[in-house]
């Protein structure tokens, strides 16, 4: 199964060949952050390509809940649990922002959404301390945030923070809309296009893609005074920010039910984790939507049971619904809890990044794209040094990231020294493996994984061309996973996400 929200967005073809041009900026990534970051800087006037390795809108922006929301969950009290009073208020101000811009943009382009009221909810009497401090910290941020003793829900709830007239909406008819803007305003779009790596040259910076010159044989480049990297995790190493935010895998579903849906958007404040809220369907009629059962990526025992998970959860309070839509998604946390938006590295000027949203990229992601677009425009918003990708307080986060990078070593050594144990014989090697499994072996010294989907067998090497972790098998989306970054690869061995811009080599 797919998204409920996943459908082709029409892209103009480009009328200019990538290689032969030379552009004021690059955008990589055709998700919310890079179509909104690629209108604003054509709306200036500047010559602006977006490549995007997929298709626009194919991972975390087609895979979201899509709510529009500036009460997020336990957001608020991550972020004032680290950091000051005025950084709250500056990440408060960037969601409001960013919300305020795209819901009147939906409007200006008869883009639908729904009003509703975002409600973070304990499930137990166990998350009563959880939603008491985000309700203290929404207090804190200036938001109108109101208390619930019964939010009357007929899945477990004991009370719950609510936040009046946010919003949620169909994120693929917005991002549409978006790429006819940018698109009017002369921006290229490439999709189909992977970029691999980049270097300076002339004072430009040369981006490679997966693409190949038919004429020359050589890989196509693209050429940019300025780039802008909005692929979920940055895809250079530069800045080492693979290390300073961690990959995260959660799960959603649609379902058509017989009982009324109540209005609202509600998310969970302790575990498991949960969302619910409802959406139009194909036809009008509503549709349930459920989201949860979260976990760091390539590190499940079994992917699957956690969507199995959601969904047992999902028909035991809503008795009459049938699955209709499944899907998941990936996001990235920084160790200090709040976005990184700015320059690759202190002081340079000519690359830029935006990742780290936590699972609210429709808010942080527009918020991002007019922090860039200040910055490199002039006219910064004053809340975006809060959000700056080199900001002195993100050193706060120094122990979340010591231990992240120790669980990265941990699963590093286990990896190795499973593959060391796994069998690596040529009879051995040539069992089949039954349909939708995928296992470990060994090709020689190295990790071999061999998977069959769909009838068809591959064996690939099971080792992350990112930092050599080695993956892991996804049983419920059929994919090979890293459990040190986050990279996925299809079972052929194709880049999915994540840092990784090389495919699994194919040892078939």
């Amino acid at each position: 199964m797919s998204s409920l929200w996943m459908k082709s967005v029409h892209v103009d073809a480009p009328n200019r060949n990538i290689a032969d041009s030379r552009f004021d900026y690059v955008v990589v990534g055709g998700g919310i952050t890079g179509v909104t970051t690629a209108l604003l800087l054509g709306r200036s006037g500047a010559d602006v390509a977006l490549v995007e390795a997929r298709h626009v809108g194919a991972v975390a922006t087609g895979n979201t809940t899509a709510k529009v929301s500036v009460l997020q969950g336990t957001r608020l009290s991550s972020i004032s649990g680290k950091h000051s009073a005025a950084a709250l208020r500056g990440y408060v101000d960037a969601n409001v922002e960013a919300q305020q811009w795209l819901l009147a943009f939906c409007r200006q382009h008869d883009v639908p959404f729904e009003i509703e009221t975002a409600y973070t909810y304990a499930q137990s009497d166990k998350g009563l301390d959880s939603i008491r401090k985000e309700f203290q910290a929404g207090q804190k941020a200036g938001l109108d945030v109101r208390w619930v003793d019964d939010p009357g829900t007929p899945f477990p709830s004991v009370a719950a923070v609510a936040l009046d007239d946010q919003a949620q909406f169909h994120p693929l008819d917005a991002l549409g809309a978006l790429v006819a803007e940018a698109q009017r305003h002369g921006v290229q779009v490439y999709e189909n296009t992977r970029v691999v790596s980049a270097h300076s040259k002339d004072g430009d910076q040369i981006l490679r893609t997966d693409q190949v010159d038919p004429v020359s044989g050589e890989d196509l480049t693209v050429r940019g005074k300025k780039i802008i990297l909005a692929t979920g995790t940055p895809i250079l190493d530069r800045g080492g920010f693979f290390a300073r935010v961690h990959p995260e895998r959660s799960y959603a579903a649609a379902f058509s039910v017989s009982e009324p849906i109540m209005a609202g958007m509600y998310l969970a404040a302790d575990q498991p984790s949960r969302s619910v809220r409802w959406a139009p369907g194909p036809s009008g009629e509503p549709l349930l939507l459920t989201g949860g059962s979260g976990h760091p990526v390539g590190r499940a025992k079994s992917e699957q049971e956690h969507v199995d998970e959601l969904i047992d959860w999902t028909t035991t309070y809503f008795p009459t619904a049938e699955l209709t839509h499944q899907w998941s998604a990936q996001d990235y946390i920084t160790i200090d809890e709040l976005p990184y938006v700015g320059p690759i590295l202190p002081g340079h000027d000519s690359a830029y990044v935006a990742t780290g949203f936590a699972k609210w990229g429709m808010t942080n992601g527009v918020a991002a794209a007019l922090a860039l677009a200040g910055r490199l425009l002039g006219g910064s918003p004053l809340w975006a040094e809060y959000l700056d990708s080199s900001r002195p307080a993100q050193v706060v986060g120094v122990p979340s990231a010591a231990v992240i990078n120790a669980e990265v070593g941990l699963h590093m050594a286990r990896g190795w020294a499973g593959a060391a144990i796994k069998p690596g014989n040529a009879s051995d090697n040539d069992e089949p493996v039954p349909e939708g499994g995928g296992v470990l072996r060994r090709n020689g010294a190295r990790p071999m994984g061999v998977c069959t989907v769909e009838g068809q067998t591959h064996k690939v090497s099971a080792v992350c061309p990112h930092l050599a972790g080695v993956l892991n098998w996804n049983d419920a989306e059929k994919s090979w996973d890293c459990p040190l970054h986050g990279s996925r690869f299809a079972a052929d061995g194709a880049v999915l996400e994540g840092p990784a811009t090389r495919p699994l080599t194919k040892l078939d």
